[in-house]
């Protein structure tokens, strides 16, 4: 009998789905020796982008499409007064490429242009399928190709990925980043918030809605054009200069890459690019999702996985991203897009309802990714549980580094909206955060940007809903502000404390931004009022925001200070659910939460290692808008006085909503305490 693979030997529940999850890893790895040429490497197949679009080559343009069923394409554009012209006419190669050889001063910097194409019964304006930079016309609202030449970016820093361990991700939209009613740009990004970022401890970047994208509104999940930066935020220099300038800082920029699904236009995107429904997309009843009113990708056919692969590869090496957070992974991953189950059994993961090809390609791109570059981090959005998304193909997985703790957020929401404080139970709570497969490493966050979109609520909006209008000065008192707070450190930190390698959070959240995030629509007459942040509330130190960012601050220093994120797991020392107390220790860390929201403690007993412990964190500091009802500069120490079997105890005051992280430094001995 042939050894299981790991993934198998980890949770012996999946034995009987070994056979299917081990010829899953012989699709992708088969998969990659038919694309790949002997002595080559995926890298050497991903490279559409530098075959395929148009290309300077030294005193000429050279420009190339796949169009398989066309039967006549021109460029037309500021160039030939978007007139068809034999001079712009596309010569058809073999395989279904066209290509067209120009001198340099046909074309000059800036043109715009498209690509009209003519097939049997028809044609169509076109965006080239690789076009790099596109821009909208402000009369007609369509977008158009842009002739730019990739001079070479003085690129000043090196990444610092391969010194960060542990992700700590600010995910933010480069649009909604100013506090003006306007769409900010990646220059205003550049110079005014990441030395927010930074000051803020977050070591990592995920920037949202990058790929063009026509319709502002659909967060940048609807794209168009793959390899061409949204022009709307500035120009390809002006993102490669925010990334630069990133990894000056020591931040790694993480992309939210869109392979799920694409947007159903086609005057600007590729749904019948060429006339054929089937080019890109499935032809029959997949090629629409039924949720997401988008079109599907039919992974099974080779010039898709080119595409997808060498898109990949582009933003890896073009603008040296750090890595993507791929985006509807679950979608992807199912015939019925996830939509029609409730995965509580493992069988729902090896039905047949499975997309092979789809699970082929997501392989193949997570070793892409690593082969370009080592230290690259792939995180998967996917809400299925499917065993091994995040673990090495050859261990029975995926591939992704990472997958996002998706329920952890549904978990805080149901909790805040259907359950009274005092029916908060901690080991539910404990098991919630720290269920994880052996093998994976999970994005822990308390909430995303999902959480602040209109028709849901953050968790700052949630605990204290119109109050923080009027309540939210320094000098005035609400027992509603007071609870808010303090459960919103609590969550924050214990869902950090607890995080299976990497924590997220959405930009302004940290400092608990008011209000929801609603991108101008014709419902709210074309607004951009709640497609912002408001900077100026954490700037302001009269306000209480400025205690949230404190204190969020603080928080992600601890791994910086002590390291306590090398222990993999998390050490259940203390639950009480009539008390509403837990303790768990990490490293040298000791977290105690004290969830009651009317009972303090006197001398409350905790298991603990031996040793000599101080506060190094304490969320009801008034550093942090607490009350300051724990005294820090006392040092405690473990006891074996009153245990039971043999165990140290510390005794701890513990106040109502107060959670407190203790470091241990270690003693030969109780005695020895000096």
């Amino acid at each position: 009998m042939s050894k299981l693979p790991k993934i198998v030997r980890d949770d012996p529940w999946l034995e009987p789905f070994a056979g299917i999850i081990e010829a899953r890893t012989k699709a992708v790895f088969n998969l990659k020796n038919k694309l790949v040429n002997e002595g080559q490497n995926l890298s050497d197949f991903a490279t559409g982008h530098l075959y395929y679009g148009l290309h300077l080559i030294e005193n000429n343009w050279i420009f190339r499409e796949f169009a398989p069923n066309a039967n006549k394409i021109f460029l037309v554009g500021d160039f030939n007064g978007w007139q068809e012209t034999e001079n712009y006419r596309l010569q058809k190669l073999d395989n279904g490429n066209w290509e067209i050889i120009l001198e340099k001063k046909d074309l000059t910097q800036g043109d715009k242009y498209k690509l009209r194409i003519y097939w049997e019964g028809g044609m169509g304006d076109r965006l080239p399928s690789y076009a790099k930079y596109c821009l909208q016309d402000e009369q007609t609202k369509l977008f158009n190709a842009v002739v730019w030449i990739y001079n070479d970016f003085n690129w000043r820093n090196q990444s610092p990925g391969k010194t960060i361990k542990h992700p700590f991700i600010y995910e933010a939209h480069v649009g909604m980043a100013t506090e003006k009613e306007n769409v900010g740009s990646f220059n205003y990004f550049t110079e005014n918030i990441l030395p927010r970022i930074n000051k803020a401890g977050y070591n990592t970047v995920q920037l949202m809605a990058i790929q063009e994208h026509p319709y502002y509104g659909s967060f940048g999940y609807h794209v168009s054009n793959f390899f061409a930066v949204s022009s709307r935020f500035g120009s390809p220099d002006d993102l490669k200069r925010l990334i630069d300038t990133a990894h000056g800082m020591g931040i790694m920029v993480i992309m939210d890459i869109v392979h799920s699904h694409a947007v159903k236009n086609e005057n600007e995107g590729l749904g019948k690019f060429d006339g054929t429904p089937d080019l890109y997309f499935h032809s029959n009843e997949r090629r629409e999702h039924v949720a997401w009113d988008s079109l599907c990708f039919n992974y099974g056919k080779e010039h898709v996985l080119h595409f997808l692969l060498s898109n990949c590869k582009f933003w890896l090496e073009e603008y040296k991203f750090d890595g993507f957070r791929f985006d509807g992974v679950t979608s992807m991953l199912y015939y019925d897009h996830g939509l029609s189950r409730d995965f509580t059994s493992y069988a729902f993961y090896y039905d047949g309802n499975q997309d092979v090809d789809a699970i082929n390609y997501l392989g193949l791109a997570n070793l892409l990714i690593h082969e370009v570059n080592p230290y690259a981090i792939t995180i998967a959005e996917e809400m299925s549980g499917m065993p091994g998304l995040a673990e090495p193909i050859t261990d029975g997985g995926i591939g992704f580094d990472y997958r996002m703790a998706m329920g952890i957020p549904d978990y805080w929401i149901k909790l805040i909206k259907e359950r009274a404080d005092e029916s908060w139970n901690v080991s539910e709570m404990f098991h919630e955060l720290t269920s994880r497969r052996t093998g994976e490493k999970t994005i822990n966050y308390a909430e995303s940007h999902d959480q602040a979109l209109v028709g849901d609520k953050t968790i700052i909006f949630r605990l204290l809903d119109k109050e923080m209008y009027w309540n939210m000065n320094k000098s005035t008192q609400s027992l509603v502000i007071d609870r808010g707070m303090a459960l919103h450190k609590m969550l924050r930190l214990i869902t950090f404390a607890t995080n299976g390698g990497g924590y997220l959070n959405f930009m302004g959240n940290e400092f608990g931004h008011p209000e929801w995030i609603d991108f101008p629509r014709e419902g709210n007459n074309w607004s951009y009022k709640y497609a912002r942040r408001q900077w100026s509330l954490l700037d302001n130190k009269d306000l209480k925001f400025y205690w949230l960012a404190d204190f969020d601050r603080d928080m992600l220093n601890l791994e910086e200070q002590y390291a306590f994120l090398h222990e993999k797991w998390c050490n259940l020392k203390h639950e009480n659910r009539e008390n509403h107390v837990l303790a768990f220790d990490r490293g040298l860390l000791l977290f105690v939460f004290n969830f009651s929201p009317d009972r303090a403690f006197t001398d409350y007993g905790i298991h603990a290692h031996p040793g000599k412990y101080s506060v190094v964190l304490n969320t009801d500091s008034p550093d942090y808008g607490g009350f300051g009802n724990i005294n820090e500069s006392i040092a405690y120490v473990s006891s074996r006085s009153g245990g039971v079997g043999g165990q140290d105890w510390l005794k701890l005051y513990l106040p109502p909503r107060t959670a407190i992280v203790l470091k241990r430094k270690p003693t030969p001995s109780i005695y020895d305490v000096q």
